[in-house]
């Protein structure tokens, strides 16, 4: 009962201080063996920067920089290189690469490996380095992944040739990642012109560049000069001796804390890590303390005769106290050594699981005394009940067995209920504090204190209900209540273990709801779409059509078009000359005036921003789809779900429908034919609609409660063809008949694959929960340590009660009344400790939950304050949800199951023996 948590904590704090890295050791994994590593943020422009490298922000603060305005130049890094520094150059890209499954996306990258400032980037497992082009090395989890060995032909997808892998590698960092590395200038940049010329999107890979300077490194200033060229700077020599606060631009332009963890979070987890320890000594003092009493008891002849040759009752507490620390030193040293050993030969399977190497195997002998400490005072403090209840026992009942009677702490519940009281009033307050989840952490362990100081009462509460029971549960009940000293810690500990268990199963399963409340549909329950990428070209949308009818199970299929602007081969959006686009232009008196000024929101004083953010011109769409106006019949309505008769009528007649209101006017929308995209973002970036030829259109605005799920406008063929609109195919949206199963999915894949064409297939299943696996896991481990404490208070119950046992078998009662009896032992305990347990863990999830809802609440009425959120913005939803599936497995299924396990393994029959003498 000692020794095991003590496994876990020593292995536990192995583990952790094994897989954190020393700076060095990061430091290696990043940086290798150059100074520097030098990389481009997605901000363009001088920026500052933290030390470490972690953060940036560009100089001015974003209140003052456009992203839009951006611009990516690709020799900025090499002109940011220090002169005279020995450089290496790293670029790395994302490409699916075909194995003997199908597809696998794959992070392809060009790296002299030879190079030795490599050294420590990653580790060669076997083969050799590549040395030419055509020649690859991969990661192990690629190999796993893919099917492939070292020797064995890789193929990206688009690549006209194929690579040989010579070697297999792993990064301490990343062990499952699946990359491939090449020789630099024969992986990337061949398949990026591949792509290219076949007018697919190029693979625009990262770029980087390693840096070897001079003895003092690469120092702050050095930094700072190449952060003024907007390149970031990660330094080995700044991370080991780091600039004051007051150097570091970045902090004077905002504050460190907006870069850091508060000094909330850290006493968040401060009061979480004392809280875990702090209930792993209470079980494991409420599990060992009954055990010592048992023994104590059993041992009662002995320490009777200490005090028939002159011992006195300090001598009888300091040998029951001895027993205990004896104990809790063997525990600690058992169970460290356990867990050393333990955490030694599981080291891969760790770190496969957290996916990084160990820097060292770190044995910090200091912190394992400390806990091996921990286990001799809980043995200490858990011998300190039967020590004082023994020493009380006069001689004459030691000697003759007799127990006497004890009555029960009438200040106990007393103290019980205050604290019940204090820890509710705690809790609650904490929900409207600032130190909101310290304050209920707090005052839900102070209330569930009290529950376990009132669990003698509760106990015998419960051995009321035995009148009505049979007889074998009725004897173990009253056996229950009459041995409260066993009983009431042993069902505490089983209360401790499904507290935590119903608090957090409780706070996810609330926080599902509030998800699943917040999760945006793209799209009708079952309705998927495929769409072919603009820059694929639309010939072969006919044959992934048929290739979507052939391969699932479809109900309704509505193709769709989009329009063409310019040069085929060109996607709405493409700055190449001769690529347009058509767009909808929205009438200037029903444009949201927020987004029309000159400095945007800056422009209107607070009171205004509030009032035009509840104006419905400046309602957003949540939703965005890569054609917002597409040209379908009425199926498409179908599709989508919309129940108007009048939308459709009006395809039907020639009208447009549209889903959005602020495009029609006077029933009529405009559709400018833009013919040079570049020059009209330029014109879009100071708020000018761009030149073009306008159509001018009958249109139908849809009613509120029907969904466009991101389109805007619906064109009839025929209105488009009228209009002189150029068309190309673009995909499908779909219903489907059923569900389409994983096998058809996948075979609908590598159809579309050996097409060539890069096809987005996406159906809509619905908000798919992600803790079902955490509450299964919270689930099993509540009934472990629920059976495990109810099978110990059996076992102490069968050890404490054997001449009962041996009575029972000596007047003629049946075999199997003692396995009986045992079960309901056992489930009686688990059923209290389930009961008691649940009622405690609601506690604490309410309120966590009413924490969450005033800070959500909060921030959406500054949100409205302020003029950022209109009050047509979804107020937030914080439910809070007892997940009942889950306390029914654990009201139902631990008691019986413990009660079932206790039972199997208990012996029908016991051996008679003589009865002791008077």
């Amino acid at each position: 009962m000692i020794a095991l948590p003590i496994v876990g904590v020593s292995a536990a704090d192995l583990t952790l201080r094994s897989a954190e890295l020393s700076t060095e050791q990061k430091l290696e994994r990043v940086l290798g063996a150059a100074d520097a590593k030098l990389t481009t943020g997605w901000v363009t422009g001088p920026l500052y920067q933290q030390p470490d490298g972690s953060d940036y922000a560009p100089v001015g603060g974003y209140e003052n920089y456009h992203a839009s305005s951006r611009t990516e130049d690709p020799n900025v890094l090499a002109a940011a290189l220090p002169a005279g520094a020995r450089s290496l150059k790293d670029s790395i890209g994302h490409a699916k690469v075909h194995t003997t499954h199908g597809l696998l996306d794959t992070q392809l990258r060009e790296l002299d490996t030879h190079s030795p400032l490599v050294k420590g980037l990653l580790t060669l497992d076997r083969g050799r380095l590549p040395e030419k082009a055509g020649e690859v090395i991969a990661t192990q989890s690629f190999l796993t992944d893919s099917g492939y060995f070292v020797g064995s032909t890789v193929t990206p997808r688009g690549s006209t040739a194929s690579y040989k892998v010579v070697g297999a590698y792993e990064l301490p960092d990343a062990l499952k990642l699946s990359q491939l590395i090449a020789v630099p200038g024969s992986l990337l940049e061949p398949l990026e012109k591949t792509l290219t010329a076949a007018g697919n999107p190029g693979l625009r890979p990262e770029h980087s560049y390693l840096v070897k300077v001079g003895r003092d490194g690469f120092t702050w200033n050095m930094m700072k000069e190449t952060n003024a060229k907007g390149v970031l700077v990660t330094s080995r020599a700044v991370w080991l001796d780091p600039p004051a606060d007051s150097e570091v631009p970045l902090y004077r332009q905002e504050s460190k804390n907006a870069y850091g963890s508060s000094s909330s979070m850290q006493a968040t987890e401060l009061a979480i890590l004392a809280t875990v320890v702090g209930l792993a000594m209470l079980e494991i003092c409420l599990l060992a303390g009954p055990a010592f009493a048992v023994g104590a008891r059993r041992s009662r002849r002995q320490l009777g005769l200490v005090g028939a040759n002159g011992g006195d009752r300090r001598h009888i507490r300091a040998i029951v106290l001895s027993g205990g620390l004896v104990i809790g030193a063997a525990s600690a040293v058992i169970g460290t050594v356990i867990g050393v050993a333990l955490t030694f030969g599981l080291r891969p399977v760790l770190e496969a699981q957290i996916g990084s190497r160990f820097g060292d195997f770190d044995i910090r002998p200091l912190e394992l005394l400390g806990i091996g400490l921990l286990a001799v005072l809980t043995g200490l403090l858990a011998a300190i009940a039967p020590a004082v209840t023994a020493s009380r026992q006069t001689v004459l009942a030691s000697l003759t067995g007799r127990r006497g009677v004890r009555r029960a702490s009438r200040v106990l519940p007393v103290i019980g209920l205050v604290a019940i009281g204090g820890g509710v009033s705690i809790a609650l307050f904490g929900t409207v504090s600032q130190m909101g989840s310290v304050v209920v952490a707090g005052g839900s362990a102070l209330a569930e204190l009290g529950i376990v100081a009132l669990t003698p009462v509760l106990v015998g509460l419960f051995g009321r209900i035995g009148r009505w029971l049979p007889l074998s549960p009725r004897l173990a009940l009253r056996d229950a209540v009459r041995n409260r000293g066993r009983t009431a810690p042993a069902v505490a500990a089983v209360l401790a273990a499904v507290a935590g268990t119903v608090a957090i199963a409780t706070f996810q399963h609330s926080d599902d709801l509030q998800r699943r409340h917040e999760y945006v549909a793209t799209l009708p329950f079952g309705t998927g779409l495929a769409q072919v990428t603009e820059n694929s070209g639309h010939k072969e949308v006919p044959a992934v059509r048929q290739a979507l009818a052939r391969e699932l199970p479809l109900a309704v299929r509505a193709d769709v078009d989009r329009l063409v602007v310019g040069k085929p081969g060109c996607d709405s959006w493409s700055d190449e000359p001769g690529c347009g686009r058509a767009e909808i232009i929205t009438p200037k008196d029903q444009r949201c005036p927020l987004w029309e000024a000159e400095n945007g929101p800056a422009s209107f004083t607070t009171e205004q921003q509030r009032t035009l953010r509840n104006d419905w011109r400046c309602e957003e769409d949540r939703l965005g789809v890569a054609v917002s106006t597409v040209v379908a019949d009425e199926k498409l309505l179908t599709v989508l779900g919309v129940g108007d008769p009048a939308a459709a009528a009006a395809l039907k007649s020639g009208k447009a429908v549209s889903f959005d209101k602020k495009i029609v006017k006077d029933g009529k929308v405009t559709l400018r034919l833009v013919t040079d995209n570049k020059a009209a973002s330029a014109l879009a970036e100071k708020n000018q609609d761009p030149p073009g030829e306008d159509k001018v259109l009958a249109a139908y605005q849809a009613p509120a409660t029907a969904k466009g799920y991101g389109l805007h406008l619906v064109l009839p063929p025929a209105t488009a063809k009228t209009a002189g609109l150029t068309t190309a195919p673009f995909g499908s949206y779909f219903t489907l008949d059923g569900k389409a199963s994983s096998e058809q999915r996948q075979k609908l894949d590598g159809t579309l694959d050996t097409m060539g064409v890069e096809t987005e297939v996406s159906i809509e299943e619905g908000y798919k929960a992600n803790n079902s696996l955490v509450m299964l896991a919270l689930a099993v481990f509540a009934g472990l340590v629920t059976i495990g404490a109810a099978g110990i208070a059996t076992g102490l119950a069968q050890a404490d009660a054997e001449a009962d046992l041996k009575t029972l078998a000596a007047v003629g009662a049946p075999p199997r009344v003692r396995r009986t009896l045992s079960g309901f032992q056992c489930g009686v305990v688990a059923l209290m400790g389930v009961v008691l347990g649940s009622a405690a863990g609601i506690l604490p999830a309410v309120g966590l939950r009413l924490t969450a809802r005033r800070e959500a609440q909060s921030l959406y009425e500054t949100g409205i304050a302020q003029g950022h959120i209109g009050k047509s913005e979804l107020a937030p939803y914080v439910p809070i949800s007892v997940p009942w599936e889950t306390l029914g497995g654990l009201l139902v299924l631990v008691p019986l199951g413990a009660a079932l396990l206790a039972a199997l393994v208990t012996k029908s029959s016991g051996a008679l023996a003589r009865r002791a003498a008077g």
